[in-house]
């Protein structure tokens, strides 16, 4: 799952008034948005995480002067080192790095819940947010029905696309 930047206040809002919501936690008057805050702070930290490994991969290919094509090799490699899980596993770094937030936040004065049941909130909350690199997807696709998907020129457009979609959507 991919998460934008921009969402990161919205997402972290939904996150602490769903678990208020359903009683998982409780927060003392007047400092819901500092818990807000902590909840953000996963994310940001996570998304500096990943953008940092995303630089390190690029000049890694640089320095040993290796091809394009070794770039998802690199970054694994980079991220294994690093005890960063990337691409599927990442959905699941960050409901664990939630859970923790929860308990290492000041804001935060009792969390009701079982670990899991606060991992399922989660993943329910940030299952709307799911849609949106499909939509892209979808988007980008039918605005490239005219080039053959797998060709370098569509691999080319398609990340061009996508890139001016985010942009619109104020997701870049």
């Amino acid at each position: 799952m991919k998460f934008y930047r921009r969402l990161v206040p919205k997402i972290s809002k939904d996150i602490v008034r769903g678990m208020l919501a359903d009683k998982l936690i409780e927060i003392e008057d007047g400092h819901r948005d500092e818990a807000e805050l902590d909840i953000a702070a996963v994310f940001v930290d996570y998304l500096n995480a990943e953008e940092q490994l995303m630089n390190d991969a690029r000049d890694e290919l640089s320095r040993r002067n290796l091809p394009q094509e070794k770039y998802g090799l690199v970054k694994r490699a980079l991220a294994e080192q690093r005890k960063l899980k990337i691409g599927e596993e990442s959905l699941d770094y960050i409901l664990d790095h939630i859970v923790s937030g929860l308990y290492d936040s000041k804001h935060i004065t009792e969390v009701f819940a079982e670990d899991h049941d606060l991992k399922r909130k989660t993943r329910e909350i940030l299952g709307k947010y799911a849609g949106v690199d499909e939509e892209l997807d979808r988007e980008a696709r039918s605005r490239l029905r005219n080039l053959r998907e797998g060709t370098p020129e569509w691999d080319l457009e398609y990340q061009k696309t996508i890139k001016q979609l985010r942009n619109i959507k104020g997701l870049a």
